[in-house]
């Protein structure tokens, strides 16, 4: 979606950068969004522009809000109301334009009000909000995304996949996907990279084990069959109980 924004913006001959925040070791996350000064800190061998001079002119994509530290919520709130940052290391105001989209998976609001997110940021983040709902809610989505990513994991391994066995894609559409569109690129990527379309089944039906923590019944009611089905298609696609892989 942030692509799109981007695209279709008045920004868009500038570049879109994205940074997930979760993702970002915690002693990382200031100079990873706002740079930092050669010597700033060990390691810091040489000088390093961040997110936010990297997106200049264009937009910054900051995915799992949420999870970013305090000192950091209170920086990027300096950079949202003064459009200037402050590298880690350095005195010198540096002037940024950018855009900034956010995206998160926890309630914000609830945060606000337990403390963990400052308010002041929530509002100055909350500007205009979309609230997506989750791909279980989307099942006419699924087929078009899954092929599309279908298109893109065959190009990227050197494959021909082209098509999805129509088991797999109704094994799809009942499937609950706690991890969303990600779940969903991952599922598929696994599928081209270690067979054909028809394995998509295989990699679906690992994911709701390996997320039910090996209980089959558990993965049985997420994938909304029964337990003789999902013990019979285990059989089927050789997958076999000690780490779940497929042998």
């Amino acid at each position: 979606m942030v692509r799109a924004i981007h695209a279709r913006g008045p920004r868009h001959a500038a570049p879109l950068v994205c940074v997930n925040c979760g993702a970002i070791p915690l002693q990382l996350v200031e100079s990873t969004l706002f740079g930092h000064e050669r010597g700033a800190f060990t390691g810091a061998l040489q000088q390093h522009r961040g997110v936010f001079e990297a997106a200049q002119g264009g937009t910054v994509f900051l995915d799992e809000v949420g999870q970013l530290p305090a000192p950091a919520q209170a920086a990027l709130l300096r950079v949202l109301e003064s459009r200037r940052l402050v590298r880690v290391g350095s005195t010198r105001e540096v002037d940024v334009d950018a855009r900034v989209v956010a995206a998160t998976h926890r309630d914000l609001g609830a945060m606000v009000a337990a403390g963990t997110f400052r308010e002041d940021l929530f509002y100055r983040l909350d500007v205009v909000s979309l609230t997506v709902p989750p791909l279980r809610q989307r099942a006419a989505e699924i087929e078009p995304l899954a092929l599309r990513f279908l298109k893109e994991a065959s190009a990227s391994n050197g494959r021909e996949v082209k098509r999805i066995d129509g088991a797999a894609l109704a094994l799809m559409k009942r499937y609950a996907w706690p991890g969303n569109v990600r779940e969903l690129r991952n599922i598929v990527d696994r599928a081209v990279f270690v067979a054909d379309g028809a394995a998509a089944e295989a990699a679906i039906i690992l994911e709701a084990l390996r997320a039910a923590n090996g209980n089959q019944s558990e993965a049985a009611r997420a994938l909304k069959m029964p337990l003789r089905t999902l013990v019979f298609k285990l059989k089927r696609h050789g997958i076999r109980k000690l780490g779940y892989e497929v042998g």
